[in-house]
């Protein structure tokens, strides 16, 4: 363990960006639309599954200012999928730019770009379409095997093989056992079985998608966007309208939150289509509607759980089966649902067998996407929630049941080898885990031993603690990189340039901060330019939890090299061998005492006097493992019995993310993320009518957490420590989002005796709950 004392890493410092945006300087994509680009609009679809019979343009077409009208006819039939990740992408190529068919209440049917906004909804008005209607799938538990087909198109593919069997609906599965599953749970003292349904949920950001394109002086395309994936946008981009890569700039400006939610292509293909064939600037924004309407949601799902133990509570299966609803298109669908095990059932690695398996499916509703947790937190709250189950059996503290069973540092699990987190034949180690140390510090926090489980505090209210512990990812191993560079200028400040995305979580200033310990420089000593794909060098992108992570070991060599460079650089100027050279603190000195130089001065020297050259370096970091982050949450409700009304006293988290390059960074993601939870949990749904239509479409149909949402919240950070990361960091992103659930489903029923097993946990649902459990006894 290399743990040392840091000068700038471990350290609070504001975000680089953060006082220019506060003074409203131009920093977002909207920010750099060109004045007299076009403004595109799109008619969306008012049925949930039909095809288009006919269209005619004609009338808008003719109405002055309009500049062009794209449909289905316009395009190649070219099918791609708008995720982006890795390539080959995991996910069905099953989205054409515009289609004949429509699959959703807001799926595109054509787009209009004129002068100005007013004039573009007038042509959408003038567009006449008609349908042909078919019976749409609206209930995922019936969609795998429907009569109606949602992909019956012959182009679409699978890049390699995902379960796509577009036929019945699936658009991909998966199984995997490890052990013998029945047996072992035939053999189990106790057997517990319970299904879960978690919901779609909307990401909510400030920024809606947006982007804008124009044509540069090199005759090349350059799309500003709001994107969590530039480098995947421009390979897209290219693939789908067959347009070179070379001639494609992709370029992300600040971005206002993306959650997994601008982790795809959202008016991307449609600006650039516009601009060129017109050779004019275009734009096209979001408006709040078509965010909920026509983007992305989590993935809804249904999860079966089974859980074995012996009388003494030593857990010895795990059996997950589920099905997730990928709504039209099936981006993402097969790594969220991997991960929803992955990232989830090897908590308890003790077990002698597990198995997880499942189908994706395809429905008439909006298309599911990335979003923050990916999977694991629709599999937590199963898993977390059903162990709560397994101690009520057992007439066993939960927590304890926990400890007893839980991954500890130096174990490993199977897992991790048979789901693609481990090398041939090994699985990966846990060289950081403190989950033993963050749980019981929770409990400390908490007040567990006075608390737990419940105080009657008047006649009709109770107090209740539940608890929950989780884990996550830094990275996709073997497929994701992250590359930096980074540039000694004159005055010995530095340019660190990296294709990393930050989209308001602070990740330019991490890695400034990566870069500065190693250069041992002032932070401001660091101007960062990120995501362009002319520009910086390449990078996944903000997913996966992989930016600290991936791109932080990147920067960190980059600086690691530089440093070496300045090094023998100083050494020659010093007329003196690179062994004999002392740095610190941005000063070179001799062993010998002969007089020294600092950085300034040697860059001064470089560029001007001696020898000249430039210094610049690159890393790059591609991984082999992907250390989880831990983490034991846990809450503390006052509830009504009467009225099933639930305030949250207390949020107590306790965290293994290695060490926080940034604590005020690490904490803001950690209690973002817990927010969000808790929306997951309690108030976030998206309803559709009777015909496939969303109805919580705007902020007063759709309930997010504010601020009297959480009385408090509570955060802690374990002392731990990752080898293999930047000075010992982990990821922090999403970890935060993966307790709440079922730690508030614990809390429930640890206060009524009522178990709330749907999404979200609503005071009508505790007491219809209530009246049944009265019903029953």
């Amino acid at each position: 363990m290399k743990k040392k004392t840091f000068k700038t890493v471990n350290t609070q410092f504001p975000s680089v960006d953060g006082k220019g945006i506060m003074m409203g300087r131009p920093a977002y994509t909207d920010d750099f639309a060109p004045v007299d680009a076009l403004t595109i609009k799109v008619l969306r679809s008012p049925h949930p599954f039909a095809r288009i019979a006919s269209i005619d343009t004609s009338a808008a077409e003719a109405m002055e200012g309009v500049e062009i009208v794209l449909t289905h006819k316009d395009f190649k039939r070219n099918p791609f999928t708008r995720a982006g990740q890795g390539y080959p992408e995991p996910s069905p190529h099953d989205k054409f730019v515009l289609d004949e068919y429509v699959r959703y209440v807001g799926d595109e049917v054509a787009a209009v770009a004129a002068v100005d906004e007013e004039t573009a909804l007038s042509a959408l008005d003038a567009i006449d379409v008609e349908y042909e209607v078919y019976e749409p799938v609206l209930d995922f538990e019936s969609a795998k095997g429907h009569d109606s087909i949602i992909h019956p198109e012959k182009e679409v593919y699978e890049m390699f093989p995902i379960g796509f069997d577009p036929e019945r609906n699936v658009a991909a599965s998966y199984h995997m056992e490890i052990g013998d599953v029945e047996q072992t749970l035939a053999q189990s003292d106790v057997v517990v079985e319970e299904t879960f349904y978690t919901q779609a949920q909307a990401h909510t950001m400030l920024e809606p998608h947006t982007v804008n394109a124009h044509i540069d002086y090199q005759d090349r395309l350059v799309l500003f966007s709001a994107t969590q994936t530039p480098f995947h946008v421009r390979r897209i981009l290219s693939q789908t309208l067959e347009v070179p890569i070379s001639r494609i700039r992709v370029i992300k400006p600040r971005v206002g939150g993306g959650f997994g939610g601008k982790q795809a292509i959202h008016g991307e293909m449609l600006a650039a289509a516009v601009t060129l064939r017109t050779g004019r600037p275009s734009k096209l924004t979001y408006t709040r509607q078509e965010v909920f309407e026509s983007s992305y949601t989590r993935h809804p799902m249904r999860l079966n759980i089974r859980i074995g133990s012996t009388k003494d509570g030593r857990l010895t299966a795990l059996d997950l089966q589920g099905l997730s609803d990928t709504g039209a298109y099936g981006e993402h669908a097969l790594t969220v649902y991997m991960v929803t095990g992955s990232k989830v059932l090897p908590l308890y690695n003790k077990v002698d067998a597990v198995r997880f398996a499942g189908d994706v499916v395809y429905t008439n509703h909006v298309s599911s996407g990335a979003f923050r947790g990916y999977g694991a937190v629709q599999g937590n709250f199963a898993l977390e929630s059903a162990i709560d189950k397994v101690a009520d059996k057992l007439g066993m503290d939960p927590m304890a049941l926990r400890q007893k069973n839980m991954i500890l540092e130096g174990e490993t699990s199977p897992i991790f080898e048979v789901m693609g987190e481990g090398t041939e034949g090994t699985a990966m180690d846990m060289e950081s885990c403190k989950l033993d140390y963050c749980v019981k510090r929770g409990m400390e926090l908490i007040g567990y031993e006075e608390k737990s489980p419940r105080r009657e505090v008047s006649e009709h209210k109770i107090r209740s603690i539940g608890g929950a512990i989780a884990m996550q990812g830094s990275g996709i191993p073997y497929i994701d990189m992250g590359a930096a560079t980074l540039k000694l200028n004159d005055d010995g400040f530095f340019n660190l340039t990296v294709g990393a995305t930050d989209i308001g979580q602070g990740s330019d200033t991490i890695l400034a901060q990566i870069a500065a310990e190693q250069l041992e420089v002032p932070l401001e000593k660091m101007v960062v330019y990120s995501s362009d794909t002319d520009l910086t060098p390449f990078d996944v992108g903000a997913y996966a939890s992989s930016t600290t992570y991936v791109s932080g070991n990147a920067v960190l060599k980059a600086a690691q090299q530089m440093r070496s460079r300045l090094v023998e650089e100083a050494a020659r100027s010093m007329q003196t061998s690179p062994e004999a050279i002392i740095y610190e603190d941005g000063r070179f000195e001799a062993e010998d005492g002969s007089p020294g130089i600092d950085l300034g001065e040697l860059a001064t020297k470089l560029y001007y006097n001696e020898d000249q050259k430039q210094l610049t370096t690159t890393g790059s970091y591609y991984g082999t493992k992907s250390p989880p982050p831990f983490m034991v949450g846990f809450v503390e409700i006052e509830i009504d019995r009467e009225t099933g009304e639930l305030d949250i006293l207390d949020y107590v988290s306790v965290v293994d993310c290695g060490t926080t390059i940034n604590p005020a960074l690490a904490r803001g993601q950690i209690e973002g993320g817990i927010v969000q939870g808790i929306g997951m949990a309690l108030t976030e749904d998206e309803h559709y009518s009777k015909k496939g239509k969303l109805i919580s479409k705007d902020f007063l149909n759709y309930k997010i957490p504010d601020n009297y949402t959480v009385k408090k919240l509570t955060t802690e950070f374990a002392d731990s420590y990752e080898d293999s990361g930047p000075y010992g960091a982990k990821s922090v992103a999403e970890i935060g989002i993966d307790t709440p659930p079922a730690a508030l489903a614990n809390a429930v029923e640890n206060a009524l005796g009522v178990r709330i097993r749907s999404l979200p946990i609503t005071p009508e649902k505790i007491v219809a709950a209530l009246k049944e459990s009265r019903t029953d006894t």
